[in-house]
């Protein structure tokens, strides 16, 4: 009995009962699948089968037989799972994307998987132009806003970043701070260039600020900062930036401002171990970042 096909084929027609069937499920041909059985009853010196018009019907050899195959064919898949688990390795780069704002968000994530899988290269691009995911351009991003609706992407809300409109302590020195809607007319303001994402924040500014007023633009919020920071004029700016900078809040936040981050992987490479190995750190880092 040194021949697994011949006990596969075995225990095959003691499953199905005919030579036909296991012939068709093995994808081999009939008489194959009865030189086997032949082989194999040979080998035991016992019948595995009593043969009558409808087909087989396994003795309790048979019967002992296909238990042990069962058994054996789970333990070849585990053998499988185990070499598949070793060529798909969690090694190599991974190439992740983020607008600028979401950079200190993702950063604690990215050490995380670092931690885990320690052969993994994580090159983070960190851009304000969109990469085209279909293209290869990244294999994760995270996004801000509206919730990425592109077909062949899956997406995953992460977390919420909450907004708020600052000033610097040295600006508040010099000008105080707008007590009333009317006195935003007075203030300096730090606003988007025409390049820059459009979120609700941004629609509130426009209709609470004059455009006049908006002396200082900004195409993205590390730039923001730095102007906000600098005692240049009041902006909007993530909590947890703002107060690590020590910043002071102008105005009661409004929830409309607070935005949703999203993971977002391309359908071809979503179930890639790379893409599963950050995902499965942003899955247990759920939560608000304020």
């Amino acid at each position: 009995m040194d021949d697994w096909n011949e006990l596969k084929s075995a225990a095959m027609v003691a499953r199905l009962g005919t030579i036909s069937a296991a012939s068709d499920a093995l994808g081999i041909h009939r008489a194959t699948v009865t030189r086997h059985v032949d082989s194999v009853e040979a080998d035991l010196g016992a019948k595995l089968f009593q043969r009558h018009a409808r087909g087989f019907t396994p003795t309790e050899l048979g019967i002992a037989l296909l238990r042990i195959a069962d058994a054996t064919d789970a333990q070849f898949g585990e053998l499988q799972r185990i070499a598949r688990g070793s060529s798909d390795e969690i090694a190599g780069e991974i190439v992740v994307t983020a607008l600028d704002v979401l950079v200190p968000f993702v950063m604690p994530i990215i050490d995380e998987v670092r931690i885990r899988h320690p052969s993994l290269l994580v090159n983070i691009v960190s851009s304000d132009r969109v990469l085209k995911l279909e293209y290869g351009e990244a294999a994760i991003a995270f996004r801000i806003g509206r919730k990425p609706d592109h077909p062949d992407n899956v997406v995953l809300k992460v977390a919420t970043i909450e907004m708020g409109l600052y000033a610097a302590p040295t600006y508040v020195a010099r000008h105080g701070i707008p007590e009333t809607p009317d006195e935003f007319a007075q203030h300096i303001f730090v606003g988007p260039d025409a390049t820059a994402p459009r979120p609700p924040y941004f629609d509130w500014l426009d209709e609470n600020v004059p455009d006049d007023r908006i002396l200082v633009r900004c195409s993205n919020v590390a730039s923001t900062y730095d102007a906000v920071s600098a005692g240049v004029g009041i902006g909007f700016l993530p909590q947890e930036k703002a107060h690590l900078g020590s910043l002071r809040s102008v105005v009661e936040p409004d929830a409309s401002w607070h935005e949703p981050v999203w993971a977002v992987t391309h359908v071809d490479l979503h179930r890639s171990s790379k893409v599963q190995a950050v995902l499965e750190v942003v899955r247990s880092r759920r939560e608000t970042v304020s």
